[in-house]
């Protein structure tokens, strides 16, 4: 066993090397030991999360500003933080059937709060540059190559057969038939790209494990009881 390496790596390696081994178990098939690591991951997850915001969230949103008010540099107590403060207590009255309809108001607070904040979000990061991505020049010239115009030309294409397909009120015959045909087409390159995108995502993940199995378990800690 390396002597550098201070005991707490060393426990800590050994543990994260154990449960990994357990996920990939699963691999096999489904035993009690996946189980073990998977309720040891959701358990650690949700304890953590709710230490986070507790202390990111609660203490200073809500505690300090008013017990504390000199922490958050606040000239005395806000009061007007036990609005979010009772709606966040509302929250736990989902534990109480008889007053779980409570729950409801700090739900729709939070629901169309989000919608606020996503919605024009979504506009002015999706659609709007998606919008200007199809009023590019389709023709080359001082300020355009050949290949840009091209490839503007494409997306221009693509996206109006894209929307061609979802155009159901007309029967798909004809040059509309046609466009919907090639929008399946652009369709299925999308959705492949993004699959791809997805499993390149996984798979550096698992070669990350690997890694970690490799040379920080087994190469550090596992090879030298054997002599390596």
């Amino acid at each position: 066993m390396p002597e550098a390496m201070p005991l707490e790596q060393i426990i800590g390696t050994w543990i994260a090397a154990f449960l990994t081994l357990a996920i990939f178990s699963f691999l096999y098939r489904d035993n009690p030991i996946y189980k073990f690591a998977e309720h040891v991951f959701v358990g650690v997850s949700a304890g953590y999360g709710v230490v986070i915001t507790w202390r990111e969230a609660v203490v200073p949103d809500l505690i300090q500003p008013l017990l504390d008010p000199g922490a958050v540099d606040l000239a005395g107590p806000n009061y007007v933080v036990l609005i979010p403060g009772a709606l966040g207590m509302l929250m736990f009255s989902r534990f109480f059937p008889r007053y779980d309809w409570l729950s409801r108001w700090p739900i729709a607070f939070v629901m169309g709060y989000s919608s606020g904040l996503a919605i024009p979000a979504a506009i002015q990061m999706s659609l709007l540059p998606q919008l200007h991505a199809t009023l590019l020049p389709v023709w080359p010239n001082g300020d355009t190559s050949a290949w840009m115009a091209f490839s503007n030309l494409l997306l221009f294409v693509g996206v109006l057969c894209t929307l061609a397909y979802f155009f159901f009120s007309r029967e798909h015959k004809g040059a509309l038939g046609v466009a919907s045909k090639v929008g399946i087409f652009f369709l299925m390159v999308a959705f492949g790209a993004g699959f791809g995108n997805t499993v390149m995502a996984r798979v550096s993940l698992l070669i990350g494990r690997v890694q970690f199995l490799y040379e920080d378990w087994w190469l550090a800690l596992v090879r030298p009881w054997f002599g390596g």
